[in-house]
This record gives C-alpha cells, sequence and structure tokens, in this order.
C-alpha cells in the first residue's frame, strides 16, 4: 500500500511487505452503502471550538475552479515565495476549510525539469492573505546544472535493474526511458535520473521500483517501491446493499452514485480489468468463496463505504476529490496473499489468500487500499523511510476509521488490521493499533533507527498514537474486543474519541505534512490542526501532545508527573551473543543528582533481537544492587522498545548504571540499541 512524490510515474501500496505471506462463515446482519443526504461536516469531530476550520465539501466542479484560480496565479506565488526564475509551480490540490481558508498543494520544476522532493503547501486566508508555507525541504534550489554525462542514461538503467533484481524482480530492461529530475528530498538538490523498474516481485505483486541515481557520478541516491501495497451476500460484512446499475434484464456492479465505481473479475488473471461483474439478478454472491461474485460483493461494498464515509465524514469528494470513483478488481493470480492500491490504473486490486480460500476483501483493507488513493492525491508521503510508515499508518488510520463508521454488525469496528483475512493462517490479526509489537514486528514507539525497517513495521508508532489518541492507555473492551496498550514513558494517557483523532489525522495529512514528512514533522502538524480546529491549550492539544510522547515522539504537554527530569542515554551498540554466551552491559554515568534516586526511577531499554523471550534482562545500580526487569520467557515476539519503573530510592543516583542482558535461549541473537534512565 503506498504512494510517492507526485510526479508522472504511477504510485501503489500493498497490505503487507511482499517478503511476508502476511475463513470468516457467512453472519448475519445489514448494512446499506448508500449515501447518505448530507454530509455531516459541520462537527465531525464532536464539539469543535472552531468550526471554520474544519474541512468545507467541494463538489467537483468548486475543488476544478480553486485550482483553476491557484494555477493562474503561480506567477506571482511564486515569486511572493522567493523562489528563483529557472523555478516554475504546478497545482496539484486545493483543500478549503469552511471559513474560507485555502491550502494549495504545489509541486516545482527547474528549468523545465520536475522537482521530486520540492512539494510544498501554501494556506492563505479568506482574504487572499498568506498564513504560512509548508516546504517539503528547506534547501534552495539553485546552482544546478541541468547537463549531463551522454552515458547516465544507460548507467541508470543498470543501477536500476540491479537494484530490483536484489528484491527478486525478473525485468530485463526499464519500463521507458530514465527521466531526468532534480532531487531535492535528501539535503542539497541534485541532478539525477529516475527509472522506474516494472515486472513482478518476488510474491507476485506488480513491481515499480523507482530508483534515483547522480546524473553525474551513477551512485544510487534513493529508491522506492511504486506499489503500495444490489444486494450483496458477502463474506466477511453479511448481507448488505450495493450501489449497481441495470441495463435491460442485464444487472452490473457499476454503482452511478458513487462516482461510477465497476468492480471486475479478473478470474486469476494478473493484467488488464478482466470482465466487470453482471448478471441476470441484482443478488451478489452467497456467501461462500466459491462464488466468484461473492468477493466483488465484499469489494464493492468496501469502496462504497469508503466513498461514504470520505464523503459524508470529511467532505471529500471521492479519493481525488474530484467526484470520480476509482474501480476494483478481484481474484487476482493464484493463491495470492496480498491486496494493492495503484495510482497508475486508479484502483484496488484483491488476491484470494492461501489456498484462494480467505480473499483479501474484508472492509478495513478496502477502506485501507483507497486510502493510499487519498494520500497520493495530498500529502504524496514517499514510500520509504519514516514517511513510508506514515503513508502505511494513514491507510491503518483511515481503514480502522471506515469499520467504525459502517457499523456493521458482522463486522465491528475495531483497532486491529486484517483481522478477518486471516492472513497468518491462525486466526490472528496483521498488525495491531493498541500495541504494535503484538505482530512480532511492527515498533510500539519511535527510535532513530525505525525508518530502517520495513514501511508496514515502522508504521507502529503513529498506529499506536492513533489508538491512544483515540482511547487511552491501559486495559479498556470496544465491541468485545479487549485492549491493554502500553505507553514508552510509563505515564498514562486520556483518550479524546476516535472522531476527533481521525480529523486531527485527515486535516494534518491534507493541509500540514508534505511527501518528507517524519515522525517530528507528523507530530507539529497534528499539534497544529488539533490548535487549529479546538483551540490552544485546549485538552484535545494536550491529548495529541500527550499521545505523541507516549511512543517516544517529543515532550509530553507539561505539568505535574508528566515532566521529565534529568535524562542519561546510552546509545552504544553492544552485541548480545548466544545462550549460553555471558551477558554483556550498556553503562550510563550519572552525575549532579542530588541524594537518591526516585522510587519511580525510568528505565528505557531498546534491544533489537528475533525473539525477545530469551532475554533476562536486570538494571544494576552503582552499589551492584540488581533490579530484576524481565525474566526469559515463551515471548515470540521481536524487537523489544519498553520503559520499566523501579523503586530505587534506597541506591544513591550518582555513579555508573548498567543495563544486564543475557541470552538464555540458544538460536536468536541482539544488540542492545538504547538504554535510558530518567531521574
Amino acid at each position: 500500500m503506498k504512494s510517492t512524490h507526485r510526479r508522472n510515474a504511477t504510485a501503489t501500496g500493498a497490505l503487507l511487505a511482499a517478503a511476508a505471506l502476511l475463513s470468516v462463515g457467512v453472519q448475519a446482519g445489514s448494512a446499506s452503502a448508500q449515501p447518505e443526504a448530507s454530509a455531516n461536516t459541520t462537527a465531525p469531530g464532536g464539539a469543535v471550538r472552531n468550526p471554520g476550520a474544519l474541512p468545507a465539501q467541494l463538489s467537483p466542479s468548486q475543488r476544478a475552479e480553486l485550482i483553476a484560480k491557484a494555477q493562474g496565479t503561480t506567477a506571482a506565488t511564486a515569486k511572493e515565495l522567493g523562489l528563483g526564475a529557472q523555478e516554475k509551480l504546478l497545482v496539484h490540490d486545493v483543500v478549503k476549510d469552511q471559513d474560507g481558508t485555502t491550502h494549495t498543494r504545489y509541486e516545482r520544476t527547474y528549468e523545465g525539469l520536475p522537482v521530486l522532493g520540492g512539494d510544498l503547501v501554501v494556506s492563505r486566508t479568506a482574504a487572499d492573505r498568506t498564513q504560512s508555507v509548508s516546504k517539503a525541504s528547506p534547501a534552495q534550489l539553485q546552482g544546478v546544472s541541468t547537463s549531463a554525462p551522454a552515458d547516465a542514461p544507460a548507467a541508470a538503467s543498470a543501477k536500476a535493474l540491479d537494484a530490483a533484481k536484489s528484491i527478486g524482480s525478473k525485468a530485463d530492461k526499464a519500463d521507458s526511458a530514465p527521466r531526468k529530475v532534480v532531487w531535492m528530498a535528501n539535503g542539497t538538490p541534485t541532478l539525477a535520473y529516475e527509472t522506474v523498474i516494472g515486472g513482478l516481485q518476488d510474491d507476485g505483486t506488480p513491481n515499480q521500483l523507482h530508483v534515483i541515481t547522480d546524473a553525474k557520478t551513477g551512485a544510487k541516491l534513493h529508491q522506492w517501491q511504486g506499489i503500495e501495497t444490489g444486494v450483496g451476500n458477502t463474506h466477511y460484512s453479511g448481507q448488505v446493499t450495493l450501489g449497481t446499475s441495470a441495463s435491460g434484464s442485464t444487472f452490473t456492479l457499476n454503482d452511478a452514485a458513487r462516482g461510477g465505481h465497476k468492480t471486475y473479475n479478473l478470474n486469476h488473471g494478473t493484467s488488464g480489468t478482466g470482465s466487470l461483474f453482471s448478471q441476470s439478478t441484482d443478488t451478489w454472491g452467497n456467501g461462500a468463496n466459491s462464488n466468484a461474485a461473492t468477493a466483488g460483493a465484499d469489494a464493492a461494498y468496501g469502496a462504497g463505504v469508503t466513498w461514504d464515509f470520505y464523503k459524508n465524514v470529511l467532505g471529500r469528494s471521492g479519493i481525488r476529490g474530484d467526484g470520480v470513483a476509482a474501480y476494483s478488481r478481484v481474484h487476482y493470480g493464484n493463491a495470492y496473499v496480498n491486496a494493492f492500491w495503484d495510482d497508475g490504473c486508479f484502483c484496488m486490486t484483491y488476491g484470494d489468500g492461501t489456498g484462494n480460500n480467505d480473499p483479501l476483501t474484508s472492509l478495513d483493507v478496502a477502506g485501507h487500499e483507497m486510502t493510499h488513493g487519498v494520500t497520493a492525491a495530498t500529502a504524496g508521503l514517499e514510500y520509504s523511510a519514516e514517511s513510508g510508515g506514515l503513508n502505511e499508518a494513514t491507510s491503518d488510520i483511515m481503514g480502522t476509521s471506515v469499520e467504525f463508521y459502517a457499523n456493521n454488525p458482522s463486522a465491528p469496528g475495531n483497532y486491529l488490521i486484517g483481522e478477518q483475512i486471516n492472513i497468518n493462517g491462525n486466526g490472528t490479526p496483521l498488525r495491531y493499533m493498541d500495541k504494535p509489537s503484538k505482530d512480532g514486528g511492527s515498533a510500539d514507539a519511535w527510535y532513530s533507527g525505525v525508518g530502517n525497517l520495513d514501511v508496514h513495521y515502522s508504521s507502529g508508532p503513529a498506529n499506536h498514537w492513533f489508538y491512544l489518541a483515540s482511547e487511552g492507555s491501559g486495559a479498556k473492551t470496544v465491541n468485545g474486543v479487549s485492549y491493554n496498550s502500553p505507553t514508552s514513558d510509563g505515564l498514562p494517557v486520556t483518550g479524546i474519541g476516535r472522531d476527533k483523532a481521525q480529523l486531527i489525522w485527515y486535516k494534518a495529512l491534507t493541509t500540514k505534512f508534505n511527501s518528507s514528512t517524519d515522525y517530528a514533522g507528523a507530530r507539529a502538524g497534528t499539534i497544529a490542526a488539533a490548535t487549529e480546529l479546538y483551540g490552544a491549550g485546549s485538552a484535545e492539544v494536550k491529548n495529541v501532545t500527550d499521545a505523541w510522547a507516549a511512543v517516544n515522539v517529543g515532550a509530553r504537554s507539561g505539568g505535574g508527573t508528566t515532566t521529565p527530569g534529568n535524562v542519561f542515554d546510552s546509545t552504544t551498540r553492544v552485541a548480545i551473543p548466544d545462550s549460553p554466551g555471558p551477558a554483556v552491559t550498556s553503562s550510563v554515568a550519572v552525575s549532579g543528582v542530588t541524594g537518591n534516586a526516585p522510587s519511580a526511577l525510568k528505565v528505557g531499554v531498546k534491544i533489537t533481537h528475533t525473539y525477545i523471550g530469551d532475554l533476562q534482562i536486570d538494571l544494576v545500580a552503582p552499589n551492584g544492587t540488581s533490579f530484576r526487569l524481565q525474566n526469559s520467557s515463551s515471548d515470540s515476539t521481536a524487537n523489544l522498545d519498553k520503559t520499566y519503573t523501579v523503586n530505587a530510592s534506597a541506591v544513591a543516583a550518582n555513579g555508573t548504571w548498567k543495563l544486564k542482558v543475557q541470552d538464555k535461549g540458544a538460536a536468536d541473537v541482539g544488540t542492545i540499541t538504547d538504554f535510558k534512565l530518567t531521574f
């Protein structure tokens, strides 16, 4: 499931990592995916202090008018922003608030070349006064020579093919000639080539690997994957009402009321659209996977509910805001265990799962996939590093919101991702928002290397933030599902409700985020969005801030016990030998603290390890007193990122403290990456 910088190339995203292979019976109940009479845009997040900051519902023609007006003044805007004579602006999108404020998203060119990572957002008041400017890169775009060696395109293609082969592609040539661009996403603007390699990845997912190479040296600068990853008797959502069309005695899965969304049967093909679902009756599927129309009904229902959610709750008319529907393809490949959004075809595609027994057409997956299209049309979060994790989290957040919005008794809302599609073969969800690490790979909280994880795992801190912002920390039961969400600093978070949290995230996505937004930027963007909606100093701003602190992004909002004390941190990496190896230690020297350690000493521990149950962990005080933090166990979770609370009030604070770790089980090794004490 993915999107990229705004460019001519396609953008796509799969439900799960290509290298990972990530039967629910028919249930009673009915639900409708028909449009509501009017949009609930007056207060989608509950009591909003500043309703003018809510998104306005724009018709496609109103949006087109705003885009045309902005495009007609790009030269004046470029001059106002102090851009150079070689730079030009292209309008990508315009979002409008109910008070008349507009947020115009621009792409840039330099001497006619696309500038990747040069996108920016200009916010203007109803009086057309510039309110703020948000740039994906703070660098100045000047002095870039646009001439390249004659052999640079060939070298770029070769480098891109090598990169594609390393992830399983069998393509022997690029999709098209390398495109000359200016690469601005990482520091100094550089003349470069963008090459796209197609074919298939090693699990059958379409491949659209974008590789950026330095035009003069041929060195690879960056790469990202372009594939992000009537009456219907559905497999997952019971009996539902679908939007269909009729011509004579033939009915088709063509939802004219929602932009003309169509659902196609690929019949195990991997290209084209296959055939539009059509039949002589307006009852689709029978709830069983053996009936091809069952998956079609699920996909059509998911698309309809997602359309309604964005329109009725957030005031957005279609994925691009232009009133035009995407389309869906089901029965992709043979036993294909994935689903993906492709911005190139503007479509969702669903495999049938292991043994073709569990199509990936559940409601939250549909919401997830189409949200990749929304992200591509707005912030364009780059599908790599921390921005890629935020891209995936956005789809999880909105997919979850769609599921709750549907209020379908056969598919009740929850904070589990893909819980119905049986990806793991044992009935467990694909991802958990309350404690992401339960999936064995996702991070519960931010750390300096989180951007090195696969984007489906680096999404963990943002997913965790959304749960904490919505529901708060600790034990809770929602719609029959039990949760127990921890915080990285050991301090509690009180939720503000899912409606407010989803509104804040959407406003930040569409007006604050850009292609290179990282976790620090996401924190700043959501706090700014919450401030505009609910006011500075509001409970909503406080809780959004505290939820980020609870996943180790920034500080608490302040006041009382939430103010952190003195922090002593060691980021020296210490290798942990496999059992029966000796214990190893990481040390921090504490000084300048008066008296003894506190009764609630916070001990932050980050360890990369493929089986944390192997680990026995102790805190050793300067006087030799040992505090057991964790015994070895059968916990098969990968990687540890946790804050422990220790009563060390009997021990003097100053001196050298040690984190002692020993591997008690054979076959796995790891590394202490961070040891932190907060007094």
